[in-house]
């Protein structure tokens, strides 16, 4: 057993929890914050995007004891005050998803890049999102929250 002391979503969490235990299990499992979507277990989705210490980390290949101490955000966390997160809203209003499975994660990755570029490129969107599939949109209404999005933050 490994005692985990985060901060996530702003809480402090303190948990005993097996060494083994992924951050993507601690966030749905343990912590029930379902927002995480786990798609594949292997890194290849990107439905599991959080950020740790405001970088975005694929959470179903992170053991949680790694990310002892540090600052978690989770979509859950996007939303302050009942309002939604500029990239939530952009995505809700160009439709930015379908079945909503990846949208957790794709919503996290693209917030991340506004972070990192404040006014990208349909191209450098769509480069900086290649780790997140999927398998409804097209993506065209991805490219088009994001920009949207960043016009806003």
């Amino acid at each position: 057993m490994k005692k985990v002391n985060v901060e996530i979503n702003g809480k402090k969490v303190i948990k005993d929890i097996p060494d083994h235990t992924l951050l993507s299990v601690f966030l749905r499992d343990i912590l029930n914050l379902t927002g995480t979507h786990v798609g594949c277990d292997t890194s290849q989705c990107g439905a599991c995007v959080v950020f740790a210490d405001g970088k975005s980390i694929k959470s179903c290949t992170a053991f949680a004891a790694d990310v002892n101490g540090s600052k978690i955000t989770t979509i859950e966390g996007l939303a302050k005050n009942g309002k939604m997160h500029p990239m939530q809203e952009a995505f809700k209003k160009l439709h930015g998803l379908q079945c909503g499975f990846c949208t957790p994660g794709m919503v996290m990755s693209a917030v991340d890049l506004l972070q990192n570029n404040k006014n990208p490129s349909d191209t450098e969107i769509r480069e900086w999102l290649e780790g997140n599939i999927c398998r409804c949109t097209g993506y065209q209404n991805i490219v088009a929250a994001v920009k949207e999005a960043a016009s806003k933050m």
